[in-house]
């Protein structure tokens, strides 16, 4: 990983619990936003559980995010790792579960930053972003819309000076 960093810009890893639907979907809507933006950033996704390790990101949320316009078909699950806690700046949990695993994962002298997704939007700080695992096709379409959201704050936080 730490190779695969460019010299200039932030590294960012979202962190969900299985890597197939949140974290793959603000992975995306990140690397797309950054890219629109022109800012080189590093962007990954993990999860906290191992069950979807090397698979792709569920196809319903693969959905969501080609009528996004974003292509997240060649993304592989992985699992959070003591590594990436170096490796990156910020680590952005989908909740608070999330959260309390990593911060238990998280070596003490860990260098990356870690948070909710949420906390980054103005009267969210504390939210989660709701799992859309077990229900209906609309919840990747509001999962879409938070982490699109978080996207554009990360956006406007590492976007230059102007003037």
């Amino acid at each position: 990983m730490a190779d695969d960093r460019p010299s200039t810009g932030p590294a960012i890893l979202f962190l969900c619990l299985g890597n197939i639907c949140r974290s793959p979907l603000a992975e995306g809507a990140a690397r797309a936003a950054f890219a629109k933006a022109g800012i080189d950033a590093t962007i990954d996704s993990a999860g906290t559980g191992d069950w979807h390790i090397g698979r792709p990101p569920d196809a319903r949320a693969q959905a969501e995010a080609r009528r996004r316009g974003v292509d997240i078909s060649t993304l592989r699950g992985r699992q959070l790792r003591r590594a990436d806690f170096y490796d990156f700046d910020l680590i952005l949990a989908a909740d608070a579960t999330n959260l309390r695993d990593a911060r238990a994962l998280r070596p003490a002298d860990a260098t990356a930053e870690l948070k909710l997704m949420l906390d980054l939007l103005p009267d969210r700080g504390g939210e989660g972003v709701t799992d859309p695992y077990y229900g209906e096709d609309d919840g990747f379409a509001a999962t879409w819309d938070d982490v699109d959201a978080v996207a554009a704050a990360l956006v406007a936080e590492f976007s230059p000076p102007s003037g």
